[in-house]
């Protein structure tokens, strides 16, 4: 593919494996799985689950500026969760960063995250 390009920050989290922070095709960006790592550190944040998602907003956030696009460009955002009794709090924080009309999305319910951090978001971005 000749329009792919990979999109790198230093404003959010280095990979810590084999992929990119997000990969652009077209005006699609693909942001991979963000997790409540500070990018200066590489240290998951401090505080309670609340302060961990929104870190995870953030890196997502770093990532679509990098882009070329912001939080609203996003029109597909899957949650993964160690504990889904959190949902209403990601429901809260997630209205402090997003407005109408919202993306589409999942939660999901998993066993275990990297890190063993309890959250870890992935989006998908359309620019205009």
């Amino acid at each position: 593919m000749t329009n792919k390009s990979v999109i790198q920050t230093e404003n959010a989290p280095k990979a810590i494996g084999t992929y990119s922070q997000a990969v652009k095709a077209g005006d699609t960006v693909y942001l991979s799985g963000q997790i409540p790592l500070v990018p200066e550190t590489m240290e998951v944040v401090a505080g309670d689950f609340a302060a961990k998602t929104r870190q995870v907003f953030d890196n997502l956030r770093a990532v679509c500026e990098a882009a070329g696009g912001e939080l609203k460009d996003i029109v597909k955002l899957n949650i993964y969760m160690t504990d889904l009794a959190n949902f209403a709090t990601v429901n809260e924080i997630m209205a402090t960063y997003f407005q109408e009309p919202y993306p589409a999305r999942a939660a999901v319910g998993v066993a275990a995250l990297p890190k063993g951090v309890p959250i870890e978001m992935e989006a998908v971005m359309v620019l205009s």
